[in-house]
This record gives C-alpha cells, sequence and structure tokens, in this order.
C-alpha cells in the first residue's frame, strides 16, 4: 500500500499537460504581423532597465566594462531567446515558461516555473514604479523627495514619509489601469511610443559619441586624486582604474545585474494566436527584437561611460544626468520627458497583463485557487484584481531597495530561463507523443487484454554500455527517451555543482591545485554524459525553427543562466527561499489535489 501510494504521489509530480488541452488566449482584436512582434518585443525589453541600470552597474560594480556585462547578460538571453523559439514553434499555443515545462516535464517543475514568474513580474513592477519615482523627482531637482522629509515627515511616520512618494505612483498606476480597461486601440499606442524610444535613445547614443572622451576609460588614481577623490586605492571603493576597474568579479555580478535589462521578449510567445503563420513570426520576432536590444543597451552603456566618468555616476541617477554632465540642458529636458511617457505608456505590458496572463493559465489547470482564474472574466473583478496587486506592491515597498528587487526579478527568470532549455533538451530526443483521443480509439478497439498480450510479445529493449553509444535506431524510442531524461537531469546537478565551484572556491584563481583537479574532472564528467546525449536519436518534426547545436547550446544556456544566478547575495536567495515555501505550502496543500492533468 505504501508503495502505491508513493507511486501514485510520484506521478502526480511529473504528470504533464496535454497538448490537445486548449489554453485560454487574451485577444488584442487584430493580426500581428512580425514586425508587430518586433516591436513588442523591444519595447517590453527596452524599459526601465534603460534608463537606471546603466548607472548602477557602472558606477557600483563593473566601471567602463559595462559593455561587458551587457554582452554577457545579451549572449545569456540570446540563448533562452532561441529555446523559446523553439517551443513556440513546436507548441501551437500562446505559451510562457510555464506551459513549456508543463507539457515537458511535469507538473511540479511548471508551478515552480510559474510561481517564479509571478515573483518575478511583481518585482518588475516595484522596480518601473520607483524608476517612475526617481525620473520625476530628478526632473524637479529632488525638491519632492526634500519637500517630503522636511515637512510631511513631522506629522506621519518616518518610513510612511520617506516613501509617500511611490504610493503617489501606485495610485497613478491604478487609474492607469482603470483607464486600459477599455482601451481596446492601445496596442498601436505602444508601436508608435517603442518608435519614439528607439529615436531618443539613438539620439542618446549618437551625441554621447560625438561629446564623449575615450579618456574617461582609462582613468588612474592621478584621476581620482585630481577629482579630490581621497579614499581611493587599488581595492578600494573606486576600482583600480582603467577598462576593468572592478576585475573579474565586478564584470560577473554586473553581468548577474545587467540580465534584468533583457527580460522582457517572453511576452511575444503570448500572442500565438493572433500572430500571422506564428511557427515563423515568433522565433524570428524574438531573434530580432534580442538582437535590436543588445545593440541599444551597448551603445547606451558605452556612451554613458564616455561622457561621464563611472564614479561620478550616483545611485538613483538616471541616463539623462550624463546630459547635464556635458552642459545640455535641453537634452536633459527631452529625455527625461521621454523616459516619464514610456514608462507610463509601459506600465500595462510590462507587468499587469503578463502577472494576469500566468495567474490565470495556473488557476485554470488547478495549481491555483479558482477564483483566480476569474479575474478575465468582468472589468469589476479586473479591478478587484488590480486593487489587491497594488496593495502587495506597496508592502513591498517598506522592504526591500531597488537593487534588491532587481536581484530578485532577475533570480526568478534565470530559474525559468533554465529550465526552459532544459525542456528542449528533453524535448528534442523524446518519441512523437501521440494524440489523447488517438489513444483513446485504440483502447476501445482493442481492448485492454489485447494491448497487454502485444506489450508482453513485443521485444523489450536492454540498457547496454554499446546501447548508451550506439542506439541502434534512427528515430528515438521509449529507452532512449529516458536515458537523455537522466543523463540531462545529471547534467543539471553537475553544471550547478561546476558553478559553485567557479564561484565560491577562492583558491581557484589563485592555482591551487585541488581546485583546478575538482574543475577538471567535473569537465570531463559532464563532457562523457554530454556525448552519450549526443549519440541518442532526435525527433525530427517538421519544425520551421530548431534551435542549432543540441545538446551544446541548450547546456550553454543552462551554465550560463546557473552561473549569474551564482553572483546573487545570500540575502536575494534567502528571499527566494521564502517565497518558493509558501509556494510549496500552496501546491502540497491545494494545487496537488486540484490539478485537472494528475
Amino acid at each position: 500500500m505504501l508503495c502505491q501510494a508513493l507511486h501514485r504521489f510520484g506521478h502526480k509530480l511529473v504528470s504533464r499537460r496535454p497538448l490537445e488541452k486548449e489554453v485560454y488566449e487574451f485577444k488584442l482584436g487584430r493580426r500581428l504581423s512580425t514586425l508587430d512582434l518586433v516591436a513588442l518585443g523591444v519595447g517590453r525589453t527596452v524599459g526601465v532597465g534603460v534608463y537606471f541600470l546603466a548607472n548602477e552597474v557602472a558606477g557600483n560594480q563593473a566601471g567602463p566594462s559595462i559593455v561587458i556585462c551587457l554582452l554577457v547578460a545579451g549572449f545569456t538571453s540570446l540563448l533562452a531567446g532561441l529555446c523559446y523559439a523553439e517551443f513556440s514553434a513546436r507548441v501551437p499555443h500562446s505559451g510562457s515558461a510555464y506551459l513549456y515545462t508543463y507539457v515537458t516535464v511535469g507538473e511540479l517543475w511548471a508551478f515552480i516555473t510559474g510561481w517564479n514568474l509571478i515573483l518575478s513580474l511583481v518585482a518588475d513592477a516595484f522596480i518601473v514604479i520607483q524608476a517612475w519615482t526617481l525620473t520625476f523627482d530628478n526632473l524637479t531637482g529632488n525638491r519632492i523627495s526634500e519637500t517630503l522629509q522636511e515637512n510631511i515627515s513631522q506629522h506621519i511616520p518616518q518610513i510612511f514619509a520617506h516613501n509617500l512618494g511611490y504610493f503617489v505612483v501606485v495610485f497613478l498606476l491604478l487609474l492607469t489601469e482603470f483607464q486600459f480597461v477599455a482601451f481596446h486601440g492601445f496596442f498601436r499606442v505602444f508601436e508608435v511610443v517603442t518608435l519614439i524610444k528607439l529615436l531618443v535613445l539613438s539620439f542618446v547614443i549618437i551625441s554621447g559619441f560625438m561629446k564623449g572622451d575615450l579618456h574617461n576609460w582609462k582613468l588612474t588614481e592621478e584621476d581620482y586624486i585630481q577629482a579630490r577623490l581621497n579614499d581611493t586605492s587599488r581595492l578600494g571603493p573606486l576600482g583600480s582604474g582603467g577598462f576593468v576597474p572592478f576585475g573579474l568579479e565586478g564584470i560577473l555580478h554586473g553581468s548577474a545585474t545587467c540580465f534584468y535589462a533583457f527580460i522582457g521578449f517572453s511576452i511575444i510567445v503570448t500572442r500565438v494566436k493572433e500572430s500571422h503563420n506564428p511557427q515563423h513570426s515568433i522565433p524570428m520576432g524574438i531573434v530580432v527584437s534580442l538582437l535590436i536590444c543588445v545593440l541599444v543597451y551597448f551603445g547606451v552603456s558605452a556612451v554613458l561611460t564616455l561622457m561621464v566618468p563611472y564614479y561620478q555616476l550616483q545611485p538613483g541617477s538616471t541616463l539623462p544626468v550624463a546630459f547635464l554632465h556635458i552642459g545640455w540642458a535641453p537634452a536633459y529636458y527631452v529625455v527625461t520627458f521621454a523616459i516619464l511617457f514610456s514608462i507610463l505608456v509601459n506600465t500595462y505590458w510590462s507587468f499587469m497583463f503578463p502577472i494576469r496572463w500566468v495567474i490565470y493559465m495556473m488557476a485554470e489547470d488547478g495549481l491555483l485557487f479558482p477564483v483566480l482564474a476569474r479575474m478575465e472574466i468582468g472589468t469589476y473583478i479586473s479591478i478587484v484584481s488590480t486593487v489587491i496587486f497594488i496593495i502587495i506592491l506597496a508592502i513591498m515597498v517598506f522592504f526591500f531597495e531597488l537593487t534588491d528587487l532587481v536581484d530578485l526579478r532577475s533570480v526568478g527568470t534565470l530559474a525559468s530561463y533554465s529550465l526552459v532549455a532544459f525542456c528542449v533538451l528533453i524535448v528534442r530526443y523524446q518519441p512523437e507523443r501521440r494524440k489523447k483521443e488517438n489513444e483513446e480509439e485504440l483502447q476501445e478497439e482493442n481492448g485492454r487484454k489485447e494491448l497487454e498480450v502485444q506489450e508482453e510479445t513485443a521485444p523489450a529493449e536492454k540498457l547496454t554500455l554499446r546501447r548508451l553509444f550506439f542506439p541502434g535506431s534512427p528515430t528515438p524510442t521509449p529507452l532512449s527517451g529516458r536515458i537523455v531524461h537522466v543523463c540531462s537531469s545529471l547534467l543539471a546537478l553537475l553544471l550547478i555543482l561546476l558553478c559553485l565551484v567557479l564561484a565560491h572556491w577562492p583558491g581557484l584563481l589563485s592555482g591551487d591545485p585541488v581546485s583546478i583537479t575538482v574543475v577538471v574532472l567535473l569537465l570531463v564528467v559532464i563532457t562523457g554524459i554530454t556525448g552519450v546525449i549526443w549519440r541518442q536519436p532526435q525527433s525530427c518534426p517538421p519544425l520551421p525553427f530548431k534551435i542549432p547545436a543540441v545538446p551544446l547550446l541548450p547546456l550553454l544556456s543552462i551554465f550560463l543562466n546557473v552561473c549569474l544566478m551564482m553572483q546573487m547575495s545570500a540575502i536575494t536567495w534567502a528571499r527566494l527561499g521564502v517565497w518558493m515555501l509558501i509556494g510549496f505550502t500552496i501546491y502540497f496543500s491545494y494545487g496537488i489535489l486540484k490539478s485537472l492533468f494528475s
């Protein structure tokens, strides 16, 4: 009895969502071309990050080498985008990491992915609010924050006075949400704002290269002394000077933070049903939008560190401040107003739309409470859900700083991207899944007894050492699929261990033979297991897009994602652990019992 109960419990954890199950679709009322999808991806990705993230990373973590950080983060996102692109061609539904994980590796991992997506989107909402407030406060010369501190703090507690500006913006976003409830032509406005945003950023890049000084990439201690910065030393708060003032560690930490800038392209895969030829336009939209974003972020970060010495970039400052440094005050106001307007217009597509969509899907599948699935039925339910969401945001104001939320947002998304890459690796080597209807018809025609006789008389596949490298079949079999599943799971664990050693073993860079031996052994084992996967037959459905170089690129994507996750602080992991504890409580007390597919 105990074995049967454990078997049923394990079966529930790995039960998969049928591909034929209809997925709820949000309707825009129009068909989207590839260009529309590119505009959607660029508008969603080039958002808040481009306005304040470069200042934070260049000033405190990487200096001018922020351009390297952005290239690393952009390449990591591009690999994740390729994995998303293959799934969008393979799964004919508006999707997300949650749906792709559910149809591939099962319910438990799908819940973890969806729960992390909710955390990421909630954190993103607070980041948008704080960025809007900082931009508006900088525009007024910090007078709003100073007035709040001097006058209002006498009558209300200090913590409320310090965060009152955020509450004002929260209610502005609430009003914006009410406006968008009946605004059906919003997508065209979104495209126009995206175009204006790219034009403004192009102006920033061109003017920055015109007014920039290459010497700002070659700063020395003498420059710090001339600037009357006395607390300088080779390992001090300003770094060692030059292009990489904070060393390799600064680049790694900066890359982990910069990853936030490239989050957003996944919204494209939620538009499958509304796009022309989605199996072609969705992958193309993802790849092209990410390439555009990489170019934009690279240009902006380069000109920022050329226009302003990195040690003068203060936390809380925004991109337009660079124009004040070179004496272009009119450009400062133009760019600032463009930022305020674009953030306000992007609010809905930045987090209100995606978070509703993920929560609705999980509630429809029975993993979350059914009342959450009703928030898209009518205007009243939509407004109530928005009010609840904003109350959560207001609570978060008291407990998190901006950089805390950026790291929390990044680590949750990196975990989701890693699972998508893992799913691509799994599904590429699995036998084709028959439709549920065909399986039921076959059972009705032949009966269960006949099927059992066929299974008994069919030759059973045996696992041998030779079969690991010479499968003997040009198409995937159940045995080869299980081999890939087990090997992929082992590789995921080994890659996590390798990243832990690389990130937290101090003797590695100093040439410690023990640490180097451990890394070499791990690489040898990883290479051998990868060879086993490579020798297995792949499924060959006619898809318009497949990620090339499988299994290498999905494994590289997982490795880079985990490496960036290892750069996060312990407090970030602790907060993620608390969030996952709440999620597991919901899942094991409700979701596993009410799931529609277990």
